[in-house]
């Protein structure tokens, strides 16, 4: 009997903000309608917490979509429509060496002739509480194979112009488990699979195995013991500009509490430590796989009748 699937993609599951860019997302935004950062995030922090004191309970990772559109019903954010979020998203500016890592780590997995032999290959997913058309219109998104973000659904302003009006989608830290079993059941890439479903481990599209979690701190611990349990990987990684180190202190602080493998900077490139740690680990992974595959295989034809000759017999 086969498979459902073959359980031969590997998938890299990242967070964005701060993983895979230094600044949030939303920093473009702002300055696209000359809106006060700190001034905006306050205002999240104020409006949250005066709801909370009034007994209402509130997500702390998805309220500020409810402000950014308050600013777009105020004429604060006038003509946001989900056009102009991918344009913002063309100018976000990644971490060194993201682009070319994401590009590269995929056709290293698809040169090795053991891993073609049983088509093994990498699959890079975004699971962020971020903008999903800003990343969308990021020089990224031809590299990745999935997002999960927060979305809008537009609707006429008054003077005819489309705005983004309601949130249809949205991602917190806890919610992202479900984006990680919506990868590993193949939810994304198989529509009329259902995440609630109930679906053996060896019959799922990409194993916990063989998932790499890649964050920056401790808002994605659900999401790092998600994976870790399973007996994936999970990777840390900090801003080596930042100048308090508080960013290295988060991601050292998860390695010490077993939240992740390993940490390192936030610099992509060739032969860097975090580069390096990656691809050994995506290797660690596809080996595993061609060892499995393998071991299938000889036992499929393990007991399989051989041609058998006669020895001659010399004339007595």
């Amino acid at each position: 009997m086969s498979r459902l699937f073959e359980q031969n993609r590997i998938a890299i599951v990242w967070d964005f903000d701060k993983t895979l860019i230094p600044r949030y997302m939303q920093v473009p935004l702002f300055e696209r309608y000359q809106i006060d950062e700190a001034a905006f995030w306050q205002e999240v922090s104020v409006g949250s917490a005066a709801l909370e004191a009034a007994g209402q309970r509130v997500n702390h990772d998805t309220f500020y979509l409810s402000v950014l559109l308050r600013y777009v019903r105020e004429r604060k954010m006038s003509g946001l429509d989900n056009a102009l979020l991918r344009e913002l998203g063309s100018t976000l500016e990644f971490f060194p060496g993201v682009v070319e890592f994401f590009a590269a780590s995929k056709a290293w997995v698809a040169g090795v002739p053991a891993y073609q032999q049983f088509d093994i290959q990498l699959e890079h997913y975004i699971v962020s509480t971020g903008l999903t058309e800003m990343i969308r219109g990021s020089v990224l998104a031809p590299h990745i194979d999935g997002i999960w973000g927060c979305e809008f659904l537009e609707s006429a302003a008054p003077d005819g112009q489309a705005e983004i009006a309601e949130v249809i989608y949205a991602i917190d830290n806890t919610t992202k488990t479900r984006a990680i079993f919506e990868i590993n059941k193949g939810v994304n890439k198989h529509h009329e699979v259902n995440v609630n479903s109930t679906i053996a481990e060896d019959e799922r599209r990409v194993p916990m195995r063989n998932m790499i979690y890649v964050a920056d701190g401790p808002s994605d611990i659900p999401a790092f013991s998600v994976v870790r349990k399973g007996g994936g990987r999970t990777y840390a990684v900090y801003n080596a500009a930042s100048q308090d180190g508080r960013s290295f202190e988060q991601a050292d602080d998860l390695r010490a509490n077993q939240r992740v493998d390993s940490f390192g900077p936030a610099d992509y490139c060739a032969r860097s430590h975090t580069e390096r740690w990656l691809k050994l680990h995506i290797g660690k992974i596809a080996d595993a796989i061609v060892h499995g595959k393998q071991e299938i295989l000889r036992e499929t034809t393990r007991g399989i009748p051989q041609h058998f000759v006669e020895p001659k017999r010399s004339a007595s």
